[in-house]
């Protein structure tokens, strides 16, 4: 009966400080909570709670619990959801100038990529995306692509030549590929395993972390690691949402963001270097993975092959030159 008693005056208080709070947010992603995207989510929540002292009562949902990244737009410009993480494609029909961080070979490393997003230019991508109805505060890291394939070592763009290539939907992509002489094939992601393992594409571009948790390196014969792109998401909340909130709550909700995407940012390496020491012992012990790092040479080869798509985006209806340049000359 105690027990019965204490379970009771829990719940009585669960539901006087869900109901006591001014705001709800329903933050949506499509990964599972173990993820860096999840983790960063779940500590933003916390934090987002701890900051408001309970006026913002954050729920998070995870692996498309309750919309898709597609289905997530729609949701979000509605306030039927009011925040998300979607990948950079599903704002490029909407902002092509998005389509910047698809760029082959455009940053440098990690720490050059994120003063880009932090600083001017990401700061006027952000813009573009709130004009559109949303708005955009941050940038979450997935992580550099590599590619591997099942059909022959690929240390020069001649090696890609003729091989088809599983991309996500993306201009940039399809051109950076076509430069080579690759066959780029735009695949959804929930196939690319069996297409790889039935030969349905030889070849693909993706992020350690992919590779790994999906298992693409046991269907795949060559690893290169090239870092020759980037994937990453924009954390976005509901306009409605957000201008319903008072100035302190607004800044409170920014505050949560800054220390949650550092914390993702951390995640993101961890993961991906323990990933890759995963698939480096897993080729160790089978054999059936050889993998492979571009030499200072063999990468210049590629860049300056892959980089011959640039002018090809310089309209400021597709991406712009100026911005291109801009992230060039961020040291």
């Amino acid at each position: 009966m105690k027990k019965i008693l204490l379970i009771s005056l829990g719940l009585m208080l669960f539901t006087s400080l869900a109901f006591g709070a001014e705001f709800t947010l329903k933050f949506s992603h499509v990964v599972a909570a173990n993820t860096p995207k999840g983790k960063a989510a779940d500590f933003f929540a916390k934090r987002l709670e701890a900051l408001s002292k309970g006026r913002i009562k954050v729920s998070v949902y995870p692996s498309s619990q309750l919309y898709t990244d597609k289905a997530v737009m729609k949701a979000l410009i509605l306030n039927s959801v009011q925040m998300a993480a979607p990948s950079f494609s599903k704002f490029t029909r909407i902002v092509p100038q998005l389509s910047l961080f698809q760029l082959p070979f455009l940053f440098k490393n990690a720490d050059q990529l994120h003063r880009v997003q932090d600083g001017i230019v990401g700061k006027q991508l952000e813009q573009m995306v709130t004009k559109k109805g949303y708005v955009a505060l941050s940038y979450w890291d997935n992580g550099f692509k590599q590619l591997s394939s099942s059909k022959k070592p690929i240390l020069l763009p001649k090696d890609i030549k003729g091989q088809k290539v599983r991309i996500m939907s993306s201009k940039v992509l399809e051109k950076q590929f076509e430069a080579v002489g690759a066959n780029p094939q735009v695949m959804p992601f929930s196939e690319v395993y069996s297409a790889l393992q039935q030969g349905v594409v030889d070849a693909a571009e993706n992020p350690i972390s992919n590779l790994y948790t999906k298992k693409f390196y046991e269907v795949q014969k060559y690893l290169t690691m090239s870092n020759h792109g980037y994937l990453g998401y924009l954390v976005v909340v509901s306009k409605t949402f957000y201008n319903s909130l008072p100035k302190d709550l607004q800044a409170d909700l920014k505050q949560a963001l800054k220390e949650a995407t550092t914390k993702e940012r951390i995640w993101a390496k961890q993961l991906n270097d323990s990933n890759f020491k995963d698939i480096q012992a897993y080729a160790k012990k089978t054999g059936k993975l050889k993998i492979y790092t571009l030499a200072k040479a063999q990468r210049a080869v590629w860049e300056k092959d892959m980089k011959t798509i640039y002018p090809d985006f310089y309209p400021k209806n597709k991406i712009g030159k100026k911005l291109i340049n801009d992230v060039l000359n961020t040291k």
